[in-house]
């Protein structure tokens, strides 16, 4: 499927907010220091702050609000049986071609013109079959050692642990397991910013079902659920788009899948997914390791091998989708442009921002230090006093501050501070004494 340009965002877009980026600590390219390591980034001050708070929202929102779900943790190291029964080690190839003359990889299904390398113009060799999975050696002599592999997705350490956590749980059917951590896929064809590395970060959640049960109605809850987590991260609906899979190009185990698209600045593509994977997996993983993974239903006294669905949602694309819709610019009254991330309060990496009027004033330095300290307790704060108030603003609109609580002369006296709000710049007079409640309100609501 062709991926749609995105005509409502300006071109140099996603230039704006790479640059942004690494400007304000999100986002780093990877091993910067020695040249770099391509399609690799690492998250600075801000991203790690962003992206933990995504992934705090996500653990709650589908893991502990919910009595039907439980979680694992499984390692990124498996044995590579667990590949071979899954698939992926037969499965898991693409197509490539490599140009003759500069030697640069790619996949042809990815090219405009297949018959010239777009780098140089130079003639392809034929096709042939690339791994994207990563491999290493566990063992002391790499010769001796098990050949095994970087997971390149996480959902196979649920599926392996799917009998300890019956054994170890009370769940019954239906029921979910989420996951998050890391995968590693060697792509040939990266870019567009963190929205396709080499090492990336997945949320997964497989929700095993009774087979005669109605898996439709089950996929369609999932669906809507979903976007219930849109909803609380500040990704407007209408920027969703339900790509239907088509027979032919779904996994050979899949009955359905969505890709649930989104317009990034670069264009629509896949954010996040949902599938229907039938008995594929357990039933895989039970013939090649010769141990029942069966359920035992209490009520009707049958055993089965679950079926199962699959929402995942990728981290790193999270991350971006986000950047995407908070970046705006505005010319002010003054002439000057402001550059601001309009975070939804629930994900911006600092909540608030503390300053003193004046930073050369020992009795304003203490009185929002006593400030800073006590709004601390309950929210991430950032102490800020470099420059003049105007400059600070404008460095707390860029990381997506949502609100600056000032402390002046009056509030020495009057027990009262200035809040100013990011989006609009409306500022209130609000006293001391009610400030958590005021920003508590505010942010969660």
């Amino acid at each position: 499927m062709a991926k749609k340009e995105n005509k409502n965002m300006p071109n140099d877009s996603m230039e704006k907010i790479v640059a942004l980026a690494k400007r304000r600590g999100f986002v780093f390219p990877g091993s910067e220091l020695y040249g770099g390591l391509a399609s690799t980034y690492d998250y600075g001050p801000m991203g790690v702050e962003l992206k933990n708070n995504i992934k705090r929202l996500w653990w709650k929102y589908f893991v502990q609000d919910r009595d039907d779900m439980t979680g694992i943790d499984g390692g990124i190291l498996l044995h590579p049986k667990i590949w071979e029964a899954s698939g992926h080690v037969k499965n898991f190839k693409d197509p490539l071609v490599e140009c003759k003359k500069c030697h640069h990889r790619f996949r042809p299904d990815k090219l405009k013109d297949a018959s010239k390398c777009p780098d140089c113009g130079g003639e392809f060799t034929e096709v042939k079959m690339f791994s994207g999975m990563f491999k290493t050696n566990i063992g002391a002599i790499e010769k001796e050692g098990i050949e095994a592999y970087l997971r390149p997705e996480t959902a196979q350490a649920i599926f392996a642990n799917f009998k300890n956590v019956l054994d170890s749980t009370n769940k019954k059917i239906p029921f979910g397991i989420g996951q998050m951590g890391k995968a590693f896929r060697n792509e040939i064809t990266t870019g567009n910013f963190i929205f396709r590395t080499l090492e990336f970060e997945q949320m997964e959640i497989e929700y095993f079902i009774a087979p005669d049960s109605d898996w439709q109605k089950a996929f369609e809850a999932w669906v809507e659920y979903i976007y219930g987590f849109a909803d609380l991260i500040g990704l407007p609906r209408q920027n969703f788009f339900n790509h239907e899979i088509p027979d032919e190009e779904r996994a050979f185990y899949s009955k359905r899948t969505i890709d649930i698209e989104y317009n990034f600045p670069f264009g629509q593509d896949e954010l996040w997914a949902i599938a229907y994977r039938t008995d594929y997996d357990l039933s895989a993983h039970q013939a090649a390791s010769g141990k029942s993974l069966e359920y035992f239903d209490d009520e009707t006294k049958k055993r089965f091998v679950p079926h199962v669905i699959e929402p995942t949602f990728g981290v790193d694309r999270t991350v971006l989708a986000i950047l995407g819709q908070a970046y705006a610019e505005e010319m002010m009254p003054d002439g000057e442009q402001r550059i601001v991330l309009r975070f939804h309060p629930r994900v911006a990496p600092y909540k608030v921002a503390v300053f003193p009027l004046l930073k050369n004033k020992p009795e304003l330095i203490a009185k929002a230090r006593e400030v800073y300290q006590d709004l601390k307790k309950d929210f991430v704060c950032v102490w800020d006093e470099r420059g003049n108030i105007g400059k600070r603003y404008r460095s707390q609109d860029e990381i997506g501050t949502p609100f600056c609580v000032t402390v002046d002369f009056d509030s020495l006296e009057k027990g009262d501070a200035t809040v100013r709000e990011r989006d609009s710049m409306k500022q209130e007079r609000i006293k001391i004494s009610e400030l958590k409640e005021y920003l508590k309100n505010k942010i969660e609501k």
